[in-house]
């Protein structure tokens, strides 16, 4: 097996390609070597940046000999052409969340990654936190003894960094605003320790940001094994904030970002700080992919587990619009 890194192009070259690249950087088994975007000022100064080749069509990665696979930051929207594209000149992709805006689309973009038998890895990072790890192994150890509830928060204030030209505000950008931009972060760690989401009521409101988009929104989510659980996510508190507590009949978890991690195990009354060790997710994240590239093992969220985060979203959408109960089932027969 080869042991190099893999070469990677980065395309779509807003803000969080750097964030990427950055991690590229400190990963030992991903080299950038081009990357591309519309703009040519701003794959310039990439390139500079990242001391990779600025490609003027996208034609010309997907081309190059040299470039294994892709790091695709584009707008979600373009994300079925974009992978489609790379799948069909055979390079691999690494895929920033969400997989795209709708279900038949997320689907394209599995099968064209399927027949090119391409690898396709979708970016998720906040589930490899280690505290969310710790609370994951316990509950597989039996620890947590029956889940039956959580709840998580995930909020940012957005004020004077808010771009109303920017396809990250937009309905047709990203549907349900911040429910399917940072919620759906959490309703994947949900996902990975409660399991999947059966159902789910969603509310969304506009309060403190211009523009078509809802800025808070909150959703309640049965899973199949029974277990409730309830996601607020918000661009309008007065600064960023993440909380997560998972309550099972043995034992409880509180995590907040400001407090750390703590546990309440039954028949006691005092919650026990939970050391854990900060780690780098997005490097974990490459590296894995690098190993899937090079044929070892598979992507921890591959297409088929992303387009599924993707209908817990799209059914917290229809549910706001229509104000009822909508499973995720119906979500992923309809295809919207």
């Amino acid at each position: 097996m080869r042991t190099e890194p893999i070469r990677v192009a980065s395309i779509g070259l807003g803000w969080w390609s750097d964030v990427l690249a950055d991690a590229a950087k400190r990963s030992k088994r991903v080299k950038i070597v081009a990357c591309y975007t519309r703009s040519e000022d701003k794959r310039r100064a990439f390139a500079e940046k990242y001391g990779c080749r600025a490609a003027a069509k996208y034609e010309e990665i997907l081309a190059a000999d040299d470039v294994d696979a892709i790091i695709n930051t584009t707008p979600n929207q373009t994300h079925l052409e974009t992978v489609r594209a790379a799948a069909q000149a055979g390079k691999h992709t690494f895929l920033d969340k969400p997989i795209a805006t709708t279900i038949s689309d997320g689907r394209a973009i599995i099968q064209a990654c399927k027949d090119a038998r391409t690898v396709l890895a979708v970016g998720y990072q906040r589930r490899r936190e280690n505290h969310f790890r710790w609370i994951r192994d316990k509950i597989a150890a039996g620890d947590f003894g029956n889940i039956v509830q959580a709840e998580a928060n995930i909020s940012r204030d957005r004020e004077g960094k808010f771009d109303t030209t920017s396809w990250r505000y937009t309905a047709a950008g990203m549907p349900g605003g911040v429910m399917l931009q940072i919620g759906v972060h959490y309703t994947d760690v949900l996902e990975m320790l409660l399991g999947p989401v059966k159902s789910v009521s969603g509310m969304t409101a506009q309060l403190a940001l211009p523009g078509e988009n809802p800025d808070v929104a909150g959703l309640l989510m049965q899973h199949e094994n029974g277990a409730i659980s309830t996601l607020n996510a918000g661009y309008a508190s007065a600064s960023e904030y993440y909380l997560m507590n998972v309550y099972g009949r043995e034992m409880t978890a509180y995590y907040s970002l400001h407090e750390g991690l703590k546990v309440l195990k039954r028949r006691t009354t005092e919650a026990v700080p939970v050391a854990t060790q900060k780690n780098d997710t997005l490097v974990e994240e490459l590296d894995e992919f690098a190993d899937c590239v090079r044929g070892k093992g598979r992507p921890e969220v591959d297409g088929e587990k992303a387009l599924r985060s993707l209908a817990v979203i799209r059914a917290g959408v229809k549910s706001a619009r229509e104000g009822r109960h909508v499973t995720v089932e119906e979500i992923l027969a309809g295809g919207e």
